[in-house]
């Protein structure tokens, strides 16, 4: 089992930048891929990012790909996001997955309870 925390959502204006955390809980946080994703009122939840297990691979989605940056810390539990050049579009909710597999798709076996982005125009 494990237990996720999403923190560091806020409102900011365009073109700024923010730092997600997702603290994990448990002892084996090395044995899972992570992965960020966000989702809007109305519309599916939708990937943003995914980190294998040592930290090794990233892969991010076509919208946010040079602005964006997943890492970890294995040693802290911690999955981050770093966004940058923030636009409106970038408004949702986000949410970080934890899987032994590393997958591009929602089929994540936990899940954080989300944080809220809000990007100003």
């Amino acid at each position: 089992q494990v237990q996720l925390v999403e923190s560091g959502g806020g409102l900011v204006q365009a073109g700024g930048s923010l730092r997600l955390s997702c603290a994990a809980s448990g002892r084996t946080f090395s044995s899972y891929a992570m992965g960020w994703f966000r989702q809007v009122p109305g519309k599916k939840r939708e990937f943003v990012a995914a980190i294998s297990r040592i930290g090794g691979s990233t892969y991010y989605a076509d919208s946010v790909k040079g602005r964006f940056t997943i890492s970890r810390d294995n040693a802290k539990n911690t999955v981050y996001l770093q966004m940058n050049s923030l636009k409106p579009e970038d408004t949702a909710v986000y949410y970080c997955a934890a899987d032994r597999q590393l997958r591009l798709g929602v089929e994540y076996d936990y899940w954080g309870v989300g944080t809220q982005v809000t990007v100003s125009s």
